[in-house]
């Protein structure tokens, strides 16, 4: 499978890195970051590609990890030396499942997107990092991987163990399941828990709600951006490939999150425990 079965090179040219095309992509994809915390490439998979990787993710769905349970933003144990309404006790229900990694092979669609070598420097492009602070995340179980949501499902608020994060959308529910973000809510030096709070309890007035459409791919800063799924509706399950770039060469999931979400951990997560560049709760 070529790069071209999959992608709309034609209008997100990320093979020709020298095309002035491609330089005022980034220009514009720079602009939204800065700004946003997030951008849109609608229709960066054409409907050909999306026929694959729908396939794919139909054909290892049944492998996804589905756990339910009770969570905070960040996936962390209660803490009863603080006060009750502290953001950390804040629990929510979570029901979702993911796909692990090692259920893609390099032929497969979504692992020829991550894997190719124009797809990571054009992120890293986009998201204006130098090359020595950027990284694929080194995560056996979690660098590549696809949600499933499911009737009546969804993922409560919450803030990703990575700075950066890359979706691609498969297929929508029925209805739902719209993606809702705060920008820049906290930093790597302040928490903010009273932002977090007032997310929690519904009235940030900085909600972003953005409906995705499949094909299109999301460019995410969700480690400082309070983020959620909202539920989905009707029959139809909802996908979305998930492609993880780190700042920190050799960065893992940490354990108590992996078996959280992927329901084992590896020798590579002991391994790498610890491994970040900032003090953050999570």
């Amino acid at each position: 499978m070529e790069l071209h079965d999959l992608l709309d090179l034609g209008r997100y040219p990320i093979d020709r890195p020298d095309a002035p095309l491609y330089k005022r992509l980034i220009q514009d994809l720079r602009r939204e970051l800065e700004d946003e915390g997030c951008a849109i490439l609608r229709g960066f998979a054409h409907a050909a590609g999306v026929q694959h990787l729908v396939a794919e993710a139909e054909a290892t769905a049944p492998n996804a990890h589905r756990s339910f349970g009770r969570t905070n933003a960040y996936f962390t144990k209660d803490d009863p030396r603080l006060p009750l309404d502290h953001p950390i006790r804040q629990f929510y229900d979570r029901s979702n499942a993911f796909v692990p990694a090692d259920n893609f092979p390099v032929s497969g669609a979504l692992r020829r997107i991550y894997a190719d070598p124009g797809f990571m420097p054009f992120v890293r492009d986009a998201l204006d990092v130098p090359e020595q602070a950027f990284f694929r995340y080194d995560d056996p179980l979690a660098d590549v991987i696809i949600n499933v949501v499911e009737q009546g499902q969804g993922f409560p608020w919450h803030f990703d163990t990575n700075n950066y994060t890359v979706t691609l959308a498969i297929q929508n529910g029925e209805a739902g399941g719209d993606f809702e973000y705060v920008p820049n809510l906290r930093s790597a030096t302040h928490e903010n828990f009273e932002g977090v709070a007032r997310v929690l309890k519904g009235n940030h007035p900085s909600v972003r709600r953005v409906p995705l459409q499949p094909g299109d791919l999301q460019i995410f800063k969700g480690r400082h951006a309070l983020h959620r799924v909202a539920p989905v509706q009707g029959a139809r399950q909802r996908y979305v490939g998930i492609f993880s770039f780190v700042e920190v060469e050799g960065m893992c999931g940490g354990v108590e999150r992996t078996k959280q979400l992927y329901g084992r951990v590896l020798p590579h997560h002991y391994e790498r425990a610890g491994l970040r560049n900032d003090q953050l709760t999570d």
